[in-house]
């Protein structure tokens, strides 16, 4: 009998690593070739990760809420055939990191409880990365983020692990009253951490600036919300606080401002409806709307490059291939954005495969990691509820974002050869959210009325 081992797969150029959220197969359990074994979460989205043979579960090297690192051993699994492969645990096996790290915690979490009423250590987290697992650990057990930079990490690149915070915070339940602290206090001086540092800098300006710091990392609290009796109290999901967490950051980062147009999309309504069935018969697929309005918004991008862009710091950088994002409803009612990668050389029915492809896989919760990666504009289907017209919130680190209104019939002023007359049309609201940053009215407003020109001017006697 052989041993395979099942290593985290790489997810895309900028995911790292998984939390694991549960075990879909136990030990002693037949796999078969591309079944399931587990499921991940990332950042970006949830995933399986298949077997690539026919086995024996026979060791789970993690348990549910561990983060693996991408190409680290997960499972083992025994095969049919002659020869073993040595398996090596992870290298941040849960029980030595614990043991390892637990005397360094300990003197960290007095040294913290003894200076808290004094000098708060203020420390830059600008490089320091915390996984989800780790911030909610700490969110829950009210660890500041400056007491959390105190933690030493034993993961990569000092990363703090679960099995670090773990072990900190039963250091610190274990650690002295805050008595000594109020001597510490008085005699600052002792301190025996605080006091080298602090000594040698000691000049008149350093004193002003250690509150103002210390304003800083202090969040105000959330007011607390009166619950009745027939209230419920429901948890957000973990991809609901991702989601909300990217919202509140994408408003704060970007000046948002909206332009509005209103397309005729008679002729397309009335060419889909030529062809759609004929097309479901030849080719199997669904022709719906958001393929050719995905076409016109290409080909926009294409001419206002400016649009196609994101922003680093004080730098634009502007983005050679067109990747467009599509906004998809979940079945849990949250939303994820599935990418079209370099959009602009597809032709129409390429579209389509396209469309239908992310838009299934999306629903069925079976997207991979690196069909969510890499957009460089977004376009959300507002209609898709009913609503006319939104204000959509940028998808950072893009610049804009393209609502798509409901269609609907209305009366328009419709000009003949003969003279002007009422007709009924079927129009559209197009609502263009941008960074007014770096997107000016002219070219947010130029950019959206491409778009409808587009619409406008479809070829009734088009073929696909």
């Amino acid at each position: 009998m052989a041993k395979f081992e099942l290593k985290l797969p790489k997810m895309g150029e900028s995911v790292a690593e998984a939390t694991i959220t549960s075990w879909l197969k136990d030990v002693g359990d037949t796999i078969e070739a591309d079944e399931a074994v587990l499921e991940i979460a990332t950042d970006k989205v949830d995933s399986e990760v298949p077997s690539e043979v026919d086995g024996v579960l026979v060791e789970k090297l993690f348990e549910v809420d561990d983060v693996v690192q991408v190409g680290q051993t997960i499972a083992v699994i025994e095969t049919e055939g002659g020869g073993t492969v040595e398996v090596k645990a992870p290298a941040a096996a849960p029980e030595p990191v614990v043991e390892a790290v637990a005397p360094k915690v300990a003197e960290v979490a007095q040294t913290v409880v003894a200076a808290k009423t004094s000098v708060e250590p203020v420390v830059s987290t600008e490089d320091r990365f915390y996984s989800p697992l780790v911030k909610n650990i700490a969110k829950q057990e009210g660890i500041s983020q400056a007491e959390l930079d105190t933690i030493p990490g034993t993961g990569k690149d000092n990363r703090v692990t679960k099995n670090d915070i773990k072990a900190y915070l039963e250091s610190r339940s274990s650690a002295p009253s805050p008595a000594p602290a109020a001597q510490t206090v008085e005699a600052p001086k002792a301190e025996p951490v605080a006091a080298p540092k602090v000594e040698t800098p000691a000049a008149p300006t350093k004193a002003p600036e250690q509150p103002k710091a210390e304003k800083q990392v202090e969040k105000p609290k959330e007011k607390p919300i009166a619950v009745s009796g027939g209230d419920e109290i429901i948890e957000m999901s973990r991809m609901g606080k991702l989601i909300s967490k990217y919202m509140i950051d994408s408003v704060q980062t970007s000046a948002h401002v909206q332009s509005f147009i209103e397309a005729d999309v008679t002729n397309i309504w009335n060419w889909r409806k030529k062809v759609k069935d004929g097309f479901m018969k030849r080719e199997g697929e669904n022709l719906t709307f958001t393929p050719i309005f995905m076409e016109a918004i290409t080909k926009a991008l294409k001419d206002f490059p400016m649009m196609n862009i994101s922003v680093q710091g004080d730098k634009i950088i502007k983005k050679k291939a067109i990747n467009v994002g599509m906004a998809a409803a979940l079945p849990d009612g949250n939303l994820i954005v599935p990418v079209i990668k370099n959009a602009d050389q597809l032709n129409l029915f390429g579209m389509v495969k396209r469309v239908n492809d992310l838009a299934n896989r999306a629903r069925l919760g079976k997207l991979d990691p690196d069909d969510i990666q890499g957009g460089t504009y977004t376009v959300t289907n507002v209609g898709t509820f009913g609503s006319i017209m939104g204000t959509p919130i940028i998808n950072q680190p893009q610049v804009g974002i393209l609502a798509l209104g409901a269609i609907r019939k209305a009366p328009a002023v419709i000009e003949g050869p003969e003279g002007d007359y009422i007709g009924i049309r079927y129009k559209m609201y197009l609502s263009h959210s941008y960074d007014h940053r770096v997107v000016n009215g002219a070219l947010g407003g130029q950019f959206v009325k491409a778009v409808k020109d587009y619409l406008e001017g479809w070829d009734s006697d088009r073929e696909i």
